[in-house]
């Protein structure tokens, strides 16, 4: 079979349909790109067919290009074997574009129209760009865009030259620079899609058999063209390409090589003819793809966060799809975990100790939906649905026919021990129980119950509806059908899992702590905050360290260092730390929640630095270097993955990277910790760690594995990827 196939109906015009064979959606190979190539070439030359459509078999028209094959192209050819594979792509669609017209007079081509029949990212917008018109089925479900940006690339395959060329610089900017995806009306609104229709094959032939020799000639192959909103050497085109600069430079403060290397494309294309501004955008695409940068961002949130989602980690049981869901404890967490249930299409039983409080938590639900209604993505109907299935109580007795409960009651053991023994009573005896905690070991709240084989910890991150990790922690007796149940829990309601071992901190707050801990200590040397935060910043972090604390709030900081000191005793390394928190906590400064913490804040929005922590902690006269600020603050969260590893708290590398992108934002063009050491290089870090620990401690003192990887000239992915791939 193929990927591609053409049937020429009694009107003349020939349909190419593309259906990959065993996928769910579309992607494009380098062998499906050649088998269109010789379909348009037959279409083309055959004196019958009097124009082309090209759709889909399936219900979305594609999802784009097929990530491997890139990465294929890199490790088979190099810069090269990019380069001359993308213009491969380009030539096939500049065939499309040109459709057989005589190149000086434009006429005498075969109009190709496309037709889509739901979601089109990616190359499955590139391919319809390069038709003369296309058509969207009215699918508001459907999604249209060029993501590629997202995943540390951008559109290569002529995306970028033609979307820029067909709005101008300024109106492609969201959907090149920021990856922003519409729906059909809204793609036809903003220019990108020619028509929306309930037949789009139908609409797409109609238009094929009317169509012109004007209608087929883009704007950009007409006498005469300028490029919307002016080239760079226009008043008005040189204030865009001037503030385009300065947007993409605040944006990824350097570090993300993608979005500079697609404004190049870009600016250096609008000012030659469009042949040559293709082969721009290949040169720019393959020096990005050519880049560490891209293949660690791919490698981390395309091919191991979608094999993480298909279960690669499941072990060997049946189906444990989630019918029913009892949630104990209906505050923010409890609140968050049943909307996502809900909105999956699992009935929930929402739980807590006074029914106005169960309530609070599902209209929490609600004021979601709400607000999801009020932007036009949502619907009474639906809203209607969702709550349907939310049943909120304060009786245990609701919680017969529960398949899984996910308990979310206070950080504190009793009371996770209470209501765990009180659902125990009534659940079936096949229930599987997981515990929502960030920092008490699973092993230990598994005492308080009678089937420890069945206990997990579900560890999710606030606020749930948006985060997209979730932290699955196996405790010492946890068994495998707990484990599928849990990943299968969090497949249905779509976020992303990682599975580790039971330790104090986990894995993700493991990592998280030593950050936020490491930009407290430099406050209290008397390094400036602001050297501290924005160090973070350019080195790709969402949030410094103390934007971090002041959000997840400094009175949790101080009681999980309480906690923390009260588990370890004499061997607790971060004194100097409390010492800092604890005197911002006596002075009423509990961080965001509280409207003051490191930061000041009116109204609720954080409107700089306190200025009173200078008084406690003056500005040393010398100030450290911006990149032994960047080091301390990256080293802290990576050597304690490293260490993570080690200790078998983390069981693969690929979860450490996705986690640490997905749950604390760790440098996502790094590809994660893990990645970003092997970007740097084994031998290095070690060198760095051995002066670091030197002037700043033992906490950056290198792990073994990190010092045997060094001797060897080996990388975590060169000596742990083969395995994983397996």
């Amino acid at each position: 079979m193929t990927d591609f196939t053409m049937q020429t109906g009694d009107d003349g015009v020939a349909v190419i349909t593309w259906d990959v064979p065993g996928k769910s959606m579309n992607v494009l190979s380098m062998d499906g790109a050649q088998a269109l190539d010789g379909l348009i070439d037959r279409a083309l030359a055959d004196e019958a067919v009097k124009g082309i459509v090209i759709t889909s078999g399936k219900k979305d028209f594609a999802a784009g290009m097929d990530l491997k094959v890139i990465a294929g192209m890199k490790d088979q050819g190099g810069a090269q074997g990019v380069f001359d594979g993308v213009m491969t792509l380009h030539h096939l669609l500049r065939k499309i574009e040109l459709a057989g017209m005589d190149p000086k007079t434009r006429k005498g081509g075969k109009p190709i129209a496309s037709a889509l029949p739901g979601t089109a990212l990616g190359i499955g917008l590139e391919l319809p760009l390069a038709t003369h018109r296309i058509f969207a089925a009215d699918n508001p479900k459907a999604r249209i865009g060029l993501p590629e940006i997202m995943v540390g690339i951008f559109p290569g395959a002529g995306g970028t030259t033609r979307l820029s060329r067909k709005l101008g610089a300024m109106m492609a900017a969201p959907f090149l620079l920021e990856g922003k995806l519409n729906d059909p009306k809204k793609a036809k609104a903003a220019g990108i899609i020619d028509e929306v229709a309930e037949d789009p094959l139908a609409a797409a032939k109609a238009w094929v058999l009317e169509a012109k020799d004007a209608d087929l000639v883009k704007p950009w192959d007409a006498k005469g063209y300028k490029m919307p909103g002016g080239e760079p050497f226009h008043p008005a085109g040189f204030m865009t390409f001037v503030g385009a600069s300065a947007m993409v430079h605040g944006k990824t403060m350097g570090v993300y090589p993608a979005a500079k290397a697609l404004l190049s494309a870009v600016y250096e294309g609008s000012m030659v003819p469009f042949d040559t501004a293709l082969k721009i955008e290949a040169r720019w695409f393959t020096h990005v793809l050519m880049n560490p940068s891209s293949t660690a961002m791919i490698r981390s949130l395309f091919i191991n966060k979608e094999a993480l989602e298909k279960g690669a980690n499941r072990p060997d049981a049946p189906d444990q799809s989630v019918r029913k869901v009892g949630i104990l404890g209906a505050g923010m967490m409890g609140a968050g975990i049943a909307y996502v249930s809900a909105m999956a299409g699992i009935e929930v039983v929402l739980i807590d100790a006074a029914q106005d409080s169960a309530d609070r938590g599902k209209a929490y639900s609600e004021g979601l939906l709400d607000k999801a209604i009020s932007r036009k993505k949502a619907t009474e109907e639906k809203k209607a649905e969702v709550l349907g299935r939310i049943t909120a109580t304060t009786d245990y007795a609701a919680l017969d026919g529960c398949d899984l409960i996910v308990e979310a009651v206070f950080e504190d053991p009793k009371v996770k021990a209470e209501v765990t023994k009180r659902a125990e009573a009534v659940i079936p005896q096949d229930s599987i129980f997981a515990t929502n905690t960030s920092t008490l070991p699973i092993s230990d709240l598994a005492r308080a119950s009678a089937r420890p084989d069945q206990f997990i910890g579900i560890h999710f991150f606030s606020p749930v509806d948006k985060m997209l990790l979730v932290e699955i922690i196996k405790g010492k007796q946890t068994g495998p059908r707990a484990v599928a149940k849990a990943l299968d829990f969090v497949r249905q309601i779509r976020k992303t899992p990682i599975v580790v071992n039971d330790e104090r901190f986990f894995y993700a707050n493991r990592c998280i702590i030593p950050y936020i801990n490491e930009g407290i200590r430099m406050v209290a040397e008397g390094v400036n905050p602001t050297l501290v935060e924005n160090a973070a910043k350019m080195m790709g972090m969402p949030l410094g360290p103390l934007q971090l604390v002041d959000e997840t709030s400094i009175d949790l900081g101080v009681k999980i260092a309480r906690a923390t000191k009260a588990a370890m005793g004499d061997a607790y390394p971060d004194g100097a730390v409390d010492d800092v928190l604890f005197w911002m906590a006596d002075k009423g400064r509990s961080g965001r929640k509280g409207g003051a913490g490191f930061y000041a804040y009116e109204d609720g929005q954080r409107q700089g630095l306190w200025e009173g922590l200078a008084s406690q902690y003056p500005r040393a006269d010398d100030q450290p270097q911006l990149r032994d600020v960047q080091y301390r603050l990256m080293f802290a969260q990576s050597l304690e993955a490293v260490r993570a590893l080690e200790d078998g708290v983390l069981e693969e590398i690929r979860e450490g990277d996705v986690g640490a992108i997905l749950g604390w934002g760790f440098a996502p063009w790094s590809g994660g910790p893990f990645g970003w050491l092997d970007i740097l290089g084994a031998g290095e870090a070690v060198e760095i760690c051995d002066r670091l620990a030197a002037e700043h401690g033992d906490r950056f003192k290198a792990p073994q594995l990190l010092r045997d990887m060094a001797a060897k000239g080996d990388s975590f992915y060169g000596r742990f990827g083969q395995q994983q791939a397996a």
